[in-house]
């Protein structure tokens, strides 16, 4: 049965059968303010919820249903698309057109310019025949610290991707600052096997990846773009990155390394440190940890924070930043939330973890 739109936000969940889906599921039936009023899953259409997943089990059980644009329009408010990439654009528009506010996860409209999506996307682009010029320009990127204004007034939000969103959240301060050299940006992040996805996939297996660590995408990685584009759009010029990232034996989690050359070779690590908390004051996801403390992926797992930590290397006047997310919540559905409540109008935190389980 359908939600009042007068008791909480309606929200459609496309998608829910992935790994984001499912984050998304736990974080909404939980949550004070908002609802499921749909559930879409290509893998288990037409089954209950509780009975497909038990270990999520939601107090009102909901039948995962196939895509149906005319019922999502009925019964929703909002949708979260968490859906493979070029599949998303296919959908929006029609959702768009029935005054559905859309949240998407995947890459379809982070990039402002239709033209570079098909450029980075190129095997997706063969498949889609997509047209939503428009919509490329209109959506708002939902880093949703930095772009709270925009976000709050969107109909859509392109949700950025986990390896950019823990990237930007330490070179954004800097480079909006001009406070680094944009050129020789050394990106050095390290991946848990689920941002690799759900389906089965051989290099993700058990024996494969366990007690090994290995780079991927060395050069040309998709989200090598989506970083430059928006590091270029606050540094006011373009801006190059060499981004490697590194498949290692653990389920969730990303820490990213990041090295640049400071423009003023005498700031101190101390320095960095209070231009990143004056950066983020009062963002109650970001913590900046004290200098000579350097993050864990496993003290954000299961939460919505990002943590950081600088440090200066004043023999050749660089700076390295590190910074740790959850891939699942921070990069994907706990910031999907984070913007649904920005765009309803609540505070930012409402309905996320802040604090892990540990160990």
């Amino acid at each position: 049965m359908a939600l009042s739109k007068t008791d909480v936000g309606r929200v459609a969940i496309i998608g829910a059968s992935g790994y984001g889906g499912l984050q998304l599921v736990k974080l909404i039936s939980e949550h004070p303010q908002f609802g499921i009023s749909y559930l879409a899953g290509e893998r288990s259409a037409g089954k209950s919820w509780n009975f497909s997943n038990p270990f999520i089990e939601i107090n009102a059980d909901i039948k995962i249903d196939t895509i149906n644009v005319d019922q999502i329009a009925k019964v929703s408010d909002y949708a979260i698309l968490s859906l493979p990439n070029g599949l998303a654009s296919q959908l929006t528009p029609l959702l768009i057109e029935k005054e559905i506010r859309v949240i998407d996860l995947s890459a379809d409209y982070r990039f402002r310019s239709l033209e570079k999506w098909k450029e980075v996307y190129s095997a997706e682009a063969l498949n889609s025949q997509r047209k939503d010029y428009d919509l490329c320009q209109e959506a708002v990127y939902g880093f949703s610290e930095e772009f709270k204004n925009e976000i709050s007034k969107s109909r859509l939000i392109a949700c950025p991707g986990c390896y950019p969103t823990s990237c930007l959240s330490v070179l954004i301060p800097f480079l909006k600052q001009g406070l680094i050299e944009s050129e020789g940006i050394i990106v050095d992040a390290k991946s848990g096997t689920s941002g690799g996805g759900r389906n089965p996939k051989v290099e993700l297996s058990l024996s494969e990846c366990s007690e090994s660590i290995k780079p991927y995408g060395v050069v040309g990685h998709r989200h090598t773009a989506e970083i430059e584009s928006i590091a270029s759009q606050f540094a006011g010029h373009e801006v190059n990155i060499q981004f490697t990232p590194h498949l290692v034996p653990m389920v969730r989690g990303i820490l990213s390394t990041v090295y640049a050359r400071l423009r003023d070779p005498g700031l101190t690590a101390e320095d960095c440190k209070i231009v990143l908390e004056a950066f983020y004051k009062n963002q109650s996801f970001i913590k900046i940890l004290p200098v000579g403390i350097y993050p864990a992926t496993k003290w954000v797992k299961n939460t919505n924070k990002i943590m950081i930590s600088v440090e200066v290397d004043q023999r050749n006047g660089r700076i390295v930043l590190m910074s740790v997310i959850d891939n699942l919540l921070k990069g994907q559905a706990g910031q999907a939330i984070q913007n649904l409540n920005i765009m309803h109008g609540l505070d930012q935190d409402i309905g996320l973890p802040k604090n892990t389980f540990y160990p």
